[in-house]
């Protein structure tokens, strides 16, 4: 089988602290998954899927779409949806973050919304009070948040927009208001960019160029991103220093949309096509290899999510046609997805 996409298990462990310290039963939630605390105390990864429904459910039962986010208050289910949906059409990147921050200002529960500003060559995402909360109360509501749910609050924004525009929105930096934390290296992996603590607010800073690029999603993308939501926003890069890892980042998570070609990717690395072939080679791969195992690994990833139908993969999978899908699939697996989902590799996720 396909190597899982995972997360780090500590994302697991924060998710059930805060859960159980507003009184849920963690036993019952890991149950909901089909895991127990030794899985989670055994183990420095775990299935992103996983972690995604357990999301899910948290939130489901808490009735707080905000849960383990930054937001200073209960959001109710269905508001990113409704953000979502009010944003999808958007002509520019540009216009849907600032849509973003207006919409947290109307919505009921959230009083932190996103702030973009825009100066020459770069841009930045930031966290600002709404208009009823004043200064002193937004920094003393920040300045007792922990770090973990600042860095998992950026962290998300970061992969929203990533998929908003189809491709890895590249940063510059990511600032932290707190001290630097024992697991820098995390941050590193998590944003790769420079990382600065101990500065006056968190925020990611990337070019402005990408703000003028159009939106890459639309109703029909849109619709399986939300079914697998929080998903695609927690999913980690690779965690090494090889091309492969850089190029798999470059691919990115959304392959609902075209895949940047070799010419494309070269260029963002600021080599010639024949130096990434020539480097890709001596790490025993190549650009169309890592595309197909991409696809292959995110297509068997999908389909280990049981609330998506096999159609809803295929769009997930940025195919018109469901036939389409199906013949990929059998050539990637040996199996087609209906074959997939009756083997035992189906169950096999939710049975180590």
């Amino acid at each position: 089988m396909e190597r899982t996409v995972t997360v780090p298990a500590g994302y697991v462990r924060y998710l059930l602290d805060l859960a159980e310290d507003q009184g849920f039963d963690v036993d019952e939630l890991l149950q909901h998954v089909e895991l127990n605390r030794e899985d989670i105390t055994g183990r420095n990864e775990l299935p992103a899927i996983q972690l995604g429904l357990l999301y899910q459910h948290i939130m489901w039962i808490a009735q707080d779409e905000s849960f383990g986010m930054l937001s200073g208050g209960r959001v109710p289910n269905g508001t990113f949806r409704m953000m979502c949906h009010c944003i999808i059409h958007c002509r520019t990147l540009e216009r849907a973050l600032w849509r973003c921050s207006d919409f947290y200002e109307i919505c009921r529960g959230s009083k932190i919304k996103p702030q973009l500003v825009r100066r020459g060559r770069y841009a930045k995402i930031s966290f600002a009070p709404i208009d009823s909360l004043s200064d002193a109360e937004f920094a003393q509501m920040m300045a007792q948040e922990s770090p973990t749910r600042i860095r998992t609050s950026l962290s998300m924004w970061h992969h929203f927009i990533s998929w908003l525009i189809g491709c890895r929105l590249e940063l510059k930096a990511a600032y932290f208001a707190f001290p630097e934390p024992d697991d820098t290296d995390m941050f590193r992996t998590l944003f790769q960019s420079e990382i600065k603590f101990d500065q006056h607010e968190n925020a990611i800073v990337f070019p402005s160029r990408f703000l003028d690029l159009p939106l890459a999603q639309d109703e029909d993308t849109l619709r399986g991103f939300l079914k697998t939501a929080p998903f695609q926003l927690i999913v980690m890069v690779e965690d090494d220093n090889s091309l492969k890892s850089q190029v798999i980042s470059m691919i990115g998570k959304d392959f609902s949309r075209n895949l940047p070609s070799a010419d494309e990717v070269a260029h963002s690395l600021h080599m010639s096509v024949s130096t990434l072939r020539r480097r890709l080679l001596e790490e025993g791969t190549s650009y169309q290899k890592i595309k197909d195992e991409a696809r292959r690994a995110a297509a068997i990833n999908y389909m280990n999510s049981p609330q998506l139908s096999i159609n809803d993969v295929a769009i997930l999978m940025g195919f018109d046609e469901p036939s389409a899908f199906f013949r990929s699939f059998k050539k990637w697996t040996g199996m087609t997805p209906g074959d997939y989902r009756r083997s035992e590799n189906y169950t096999q996720l939710y049975q180590r």
